[in-house]
C-alpha cells in the first residue's frame, strides 16, 4: 500500500474527515459482519438486490414472500424447518441491516466525492488514485460478501471458511487503505519525521506477517467453528498437542492446515502466542534506539493492543466463544491493524524515497 505520497499541505482536511468517516463504517461493517455471523443470521436473505436491497418487508404479505424464499435455503431445510415467520424475522434484520451499512458506505463515499470534485479539492494526483483504488475495493467488498452467502445456499448451511476469510480480509484491507491515505492529510509532518531505527524493520516485517496471518486464522477458526473446541489453555484440554491434532494431520496432510478445526486452533493460538512475544521484542529493542517520541508511543500502543487481544482471545475461547466476546475479539483485530499501520506511518515505510529527509537525531522541540 503506497498510499502516502500526497501533496498533503494542498489537501483540504475535511478530505481526511471525509475518508476517516468511510474507514469508521467499515469497522461497523466489521463489528455488525460478526454479530451476523455469531448469532446464526448471515443466511437469512437468499437473495442479492444491490439497489431495490434498501427497502426491508414492510407488509405481512412481503414478509411471507421473503419468508418462502428462505425456505428454499439448506438452512431451513436442514435447521430451521420448525422457524416461524417472527423467528425468522429476528434473523433477517441483522443481515439486513448489514447489508444496509454497506449501501450506506457506497452513498458515503459516492455523495462527498462528487462534491469535493466540483469544488476541486481532490486535484492531487495521488489523492485521485487511491480514491479510485479504494472505490473498487468497496466494490470487491460487496462482490465477496455476496460470493461468501452464495456458498451457504447450494448443499450446506454454512458459507466456506475460505470465502469468509477473503470477506474479512479485503474488509480489513479496505480500512487499511483509507486508513493510511487519512492519517497524513489530518495529522501531517512539517518535518518529515526520520528514524534511528532502520534496524527495526526486520522486525516490524515479523510482526505484520504474524498480524496477517493471524487475521486469516481468526477468520477460519470463525468458519469451521474451531473455537468450540478445547476451551482451556494454555494446553489443549490436557495435551501441549492433542491426539486430534495429530489423527487430523494424519487424514488430511497439508490440506488439514486449513480444513481441520482441531489444527486451525492449534495454529492461531500459537500464532497469538508468537505475535505478543514479537510485540515485545519490537519494545525492547526500541528502547535501545534514539526515536521520536511519536514513534515511541506508536510501538507502546502496538504492544498494548497485542496483549490486549491476545488476553481477550483466551477469555472468549474459555467461554465458548459468546455473542459478545467474539465481537469484541473482531474488533480487537481492527485496533491491532490500525496500531501497526500507524506505526508503520510514523516510521516512514509508506513514503517515497524522495519524501525521507534523514537526520541522525530528531529536532524533538519542533514536533
Amino acid at each position: 500500500m503506497r498510499t502516502t505520497d500526497l501533496t498533503i499541505n494542498k489537501i483540504p482536511k475535511s478530505v481526511g474527515y471525509w475518508l476517516v468517516s468511510g474507514a469508521l463504517l467499515v469497522v461497523m461493517m466489521v463489528i455488525l459482519g460478526g454479530y451476523t455471523r455469531l448469532s446464526h443470521s448471515g443466511l437469512s436473505i437468499v437473495t442479492w438486490k444491490p439497489v431495490t436491497g434498501f427497502i426491508p418487508p414492510m407488509s405481512t404479505t412481503e414478509w411471507l414472500t421473503e419468508f418462502e424464499l428462505y425456505k428454499t435455503s439448506p438452512e431451513y431445510k436442514l435447521r430451521n424447518y420448525n422457524f416461524t415467520v417472527d423467528e425468522f424475522k429476528s434473523i433477517y434484520w441483522p443481515e439486513f441491516y448489514h447489508r444496509l451499512l454497506g449501501r450506506i458506505m457506497g452513498l458515503v463515499f459516492i455523495i462527498p466525492f462528487f462534491y469535493f470534485l466540483i469544488t476541486k479539492k481532490l486535484r492531487d494526483k495521488k489523492l485521485q488514485l487511491n480514491l479510485v483504488i479504494i472505490f473498487l475495493l468497496g466494490l470487491l467488498q460487496g462482490v465477496v460478501g455476496w460470493y461468501m452467502v452464495k456458498s451457504g445456499l447450494i448443499d450446506e448451511p454454512s458459507v466456506s471458511h475460505y470465502r469468509l476469510a477473503t470477506h474479512l480480509f479485503t474488509a480489513l484491507l479496505l480500512f487499511g487503505y483509507i486508513f493510511l491515505t487519512a492519517i497524513p492529510i489530518l495529522k501531517p509532518e512539517k518535518n518529515i519525521l526520520t528514524d534511528d531505527g532502520k534496524k527495526l524493520k526486520y522486525v516490524f516485517g515479523i510482526l505484520a506477517t504474524l498480524i496477517i496471518l493471524q487475521i486469516i486464522y481468526g477468520a477460519f477458526v470463525a468458519g469451521l467453528k474451531a473455537g468450540l473446541f478445547y476451551p482451556t489453555f494454555p494446553k489443549m484440554g490436557t495435551d501441549w498437542i492433542p491426539e486430534t491434532v495429530i489423527n487430523a494431520h494424519q487424514q488430511l496432510g497439508i490440506s488439514g492446515l486449513t480444513n481441520s478445526p482441531y489444527i486451525v486452533q492449534f495454529i492461531h493460538r500459537w500464532l497469538g502466542i508468537l505475535l505478543t512475544i514479537f510485540a515485545f521484542v519490537l519494545y525492547f529493542k526500541s528502547r535501545k534506539r534514539d526515536l521520536h517520541p511519536q514513534q515511541s508511543n506508536a510501538i507502546q500502543f502496538i504492544v498494548i493492543a497485542v496483549l490486549f487481544q491476545f488476553l481477550l482471545g483466551i477469555i472468549t475461547l474459555l467461554n465458548l466463544v459468546p455473542v459478545s466476546l467474539g465481537v469484541i475479539h473482531q474488533f480487537g483485530a481492527l485496533i491491532v491493524l490500525s496500531s501497526l499501520l500507524y506505526t508503520l506511518i510514523r516510521f516512514n515505510y509508506f513514503r517515497s524515497d524522495s519524501q525521507k529527509k534523514t537526520t541522525s537525531i530528531f529536532a524533538r522541540n519542533k514536533v
